[in-house]
């Protein structure tokens, strides 16, 4: 099974993990069973456009227009992030 993202796939954060602010150091934290990962700007521009229903391929241009960047270089960024996330179960994927 590959775990690289098809622009058609809708990610998801599944049961047990969340976002959630970081009161104590400010920002945004993924909170996971035992874990809590605290996310830059760019994780958090990333999560905040994951919510099972927007697709793999339709968060890519959504960043590429907020950013004024290159798709292509959006896509492969956006890529390895989840792609991460989804290896630790962290993240899940609706055809």
């Amino acid at each position: 099974m590959t775990l690289a993202l098809a622009p058609t796939d809708r990610p998801f954060l599944p049961r047990g993990v969340r976002l959630a602010a970081d009161k104590v150091r400010g920002g945004t934290v993924l909170l996971c069973p035992e874990k809590a990962i605290a996310l830059d700007a760019i994780g958090e521009a990333i999560l905040s456009r994951v919510d099972g229903s927007t697709s793999f391929g339709d968060i890519v241009a959504g960043l590429a227009s907020a950013y004024d960047a290159p798709a292509e270089q959006i896509a492969g960024d956006v890529q390895r992030f989840l792609t991460g996330l989804r290896a630790r179960m962290y993240l899940a994927v609706r055809p």
